[in-house]
C-alpha cells in the first residue's frame, strides 16, 4: 500500500517525539484557544451589552449542550483512531472507506441532534432547575444552537480525519476565519440589533457553517486515500462497526461526564443567578487551561493509533511519557496564571463585584490543580489509541462521574457551599488518573500480546 501523499500530513511512527508531539499539538492548541477566545467574546458581549440574566442563560446551558452532543463527538474519536491506525499500516482502501463512512455518519447524526435539541431543550432545562428569570432565554439559545448541529458535526468529523494524518494547521486557519466572522456578527446582532442571546446563537451557527464548508473542501482537494468524493459517500458496515466499537464508549463517557456536570450545574443553580454568572465566567477562563492540556489527549490518541498500525509498541510508551510531560507543563503554568490574574480576567465577563467574587471561588479550587485533569485525559487517549475504548469509559464513569454525583449527594449535602461543590473536580481527576495508570500497566504486561508479537514488543 502507498503512503498518504500530502505535504501537510505527519508520519508519527518515526522522528524525535518531544518536538514532534509539540509540533503536532500546537496548531490544535491554538485552534482550541482561538475558538475559546471567540466563544469568550460571545460571553463578554452578552454580559456587557445584554445583562447578567443573558450571561447566566448562556452560561447555564453549556453542560446540557455537551451532554446531548457528546455521543456523536465520541464517534468522531472512533473515526480518528481508525484513520490513524490504517494510515500507520498504509491501508489506503480502509482509510478511504473510513473517511466516507465518517462524513455521512456526521451528517445523519447532526440532523438527529438538531431534532433532539429543539424538542428536549425546555424539559431538560426545567429538570436542571434553571431559575425562572433565566429559563426562557436559555431555551431560546439552545434551540437556535441546535439548528446548526449538522454543520457542527460535519466540522468535528472532518477535523478528526485531518488530525489523524497529522494535518493540524488547516483547522487552525479555518477556525480563525470562522471566529472573526462570529465576532463581527456578535457585534452586529447583539449591540446593533439588540438580539441578546438569539444574536449570539445565530452568529455561532453561521460561523460554524463557514468552518464546516472549509474543512470539507480541504478533504475534497487532498491527495491520497483521505480524499473525499461526495459521490462515494456511503456507510461501509465494517468500518461503521469499528467506529462504533471505539467511538461509542468515548461518546458515552463524555455524555456521562456531561451528566455529572449537569448535576453540578443544578447544584450551582441553587445559589441563584449571580453565582451562576460567576461560575459561567470562571468556567470560560478555565476552559483555556483545559484546552491546552486536552491537546495532548488528542495527540496521544493519534500517535498511539498510528504506531499501533505500524507495529511499534515501544514508541507508544515513549509518546505517552512525552504527552504527560507537556500536559503537566501547560496545565501547571496556565492554571497558576489563571488564578494570579483571575480577577481582571473575570472582570472581562462582568463588572459586578459579586459575580467576580463568585467566579474566584471556583477559579482557585478548579483551575490551580487542572493539570491533574490533563494527566487523566492523556491516559484515556492512550488506551483509546491502542483500541481499548470500553475500559477508560468504565473507569471514568465510576472514578469521576459517579464519584461526583455521590459527592453532591453526600459531602455537598452535608456542607452545601460552592467551595465544597467545586472540590469534587480535582479529587475525581486524581482518583481516575490513578486507576487508569493501573489498568494500562496491566494491559501492557499481560494483554499486549493480543496486539503485538513478542518480537515486536522486544524490538526498539
Amino acid at each position: 500500500m502507498s503512503r498518504i501523499s500530502n505535504r501537510r500530513t505527519m508520519d508519527m511512527t518515526q522522528g524525535p517525539l518531544l518536538t514532534q508531539v509539540l509540533l503536532f499539538a500546537l496548531p490544535i492548541m491554538l485552534s482550541g484557544i482561538l475558538q475559546l477566545l471567540f466563544n469568550a467574546a460571545d460571553t463578554i458581549v452578552v454580559g456587557r451589552f445584554a445583562g447578567n440574566l443573558a450571561l447566566a442563560a448562556v452560561g447555564s446551558v453549556g453542560s446540557l449542550n455537551n451532554m446531548i452532543i457528546s455521543l456523536f463527538i465520541g464517534l468522531s474519536v472512533g473515526a480518528n483512531v481508525l484513520v490513524a491506525r490504517y494510515t500507520g499500516s498504509h491501508s489506503d482502501r480502509a482509510v478511504s472507506e473510513t473517511v466516507h463512512t465518517s462524513v455521512l455518519l456526521s451528517i445523519i447524526g447532526g440532523f438527529l441532534l438538531m431534532i433532539i435539541g429543539i424538542v428536549l431543550a425546555r424539559p431538560l432545562l426545567e429538570l436542571m432547575g434553571s431559575p425562572e428569570d433565566v429559563i426562557d432565554l436559555a431555551v431560546l439559545y439552545v434551540r437556535i444552537l441546535f439548528i446548526g448541529m449538522p454543520v457542527q458535526m460535519l466540522y468535528n468529523f472532518c477535523a478528526a480525519i485531518l488530525r489523524a494524518v497529522g494535518d493540524t494547521k488547516r483547522p487552525l486557519y479555518f477556525l480563525t476565519i470562522a471566529g472573526v466572522i462570529n465576532v463581527v456578527l456578535n457585534l452586529i446582532f447583539v449591540i446593533a440589533l439588540h438580539m441578546s442571546v438569539a444574536g449570539v446563537a445565530l452568529a455561532t451557527i453561521i460561523s460554524q457553517a463557514v468552518s464546516a464548508w472549509l474543512v470539507t473542501r480541504s478533504l475534497m482537494t487532498m491527495d491520497g486515500p483521505t480524499r473525499l468524493n461526495i459521490r462515494r459517500l456511503r456507510i461501509y458496515p465494517g468500518k461503521l462497526m469499528e467506529i462504533i466499537r471505539i467511538g461509542l464508549p468515548a461518546g458515552i463517557q463524555s455524555s456521562v461526564f456531561s451528566l455529572s456536570n449537569v448535576v453540578i450545574q443544578s447544584s450551582v443553580n441553587s445559589f441563584g443567578s449571580v453565582v451562576i454568572a460567576g461560575n459561567a465566567a470562571s468556567a470560560n477562563v478555565g476552559n483555556f487551561v483545559y484546552q491546552a492540556m486536552n491537546t495532548f489527549h488528542q495527540a496521544i490518541t493519534c500517535f498511539a493509533g498510528q504506531n499501533t498500525g505500524a507495529r511499534k509498541p515501544r514508541r507508544i510508551l515513549s509518546a505517552i511519557k512525552v504527552c504527560q510531560f507537556w500536559a503537566i507543563c501547560f496545565g501547571l503554568l496556565l492554571g497558576i496564571l489563571s488564578c494570579v490574574f483571575g480577577e481582571p480576567l473575570l472582570a472581562l465577563y462582568s463588572s459586578d463585584p459579586a459575580v467576580i467574587s463568585a467566579g474566584m471561588e471556583r477559579q482557585l479550587i478548579v483551575c490551580a490543580p487542572y493539570f491533574l485533569c490533563g494527566m487523566m485525559d492523556v491516559m484515556t487517549g492512550a488506551l483509546r489509541g491502542i483500541g481499548y475504548s470500553l475500559l477508560p469509559m468504565i473507569v471514568s464513569i465510576l472514578g469521576a462521574c459517579a464519584f461526583r454525583i455521590l459527592w453532591v449527594m453526600t459531602i455537598f449535602a452535608a456542607r452545601p457551599t460552592m467551595q465544597c461543590l467545586m472540590l469534587s473536580y480535582p479529587v475525581s481527576w486524581l482518583l481516575t488518573f490513578a486507576v487508569l495508570v493501573f489498568f494500562f500497566r496491566v494491559i501492557w504486561k499481560k494483554r499486549f500480546s493480543l496486539l503485538f508479537t513478542p518480537e515486536e514488543l522486544a524490538r526498539e
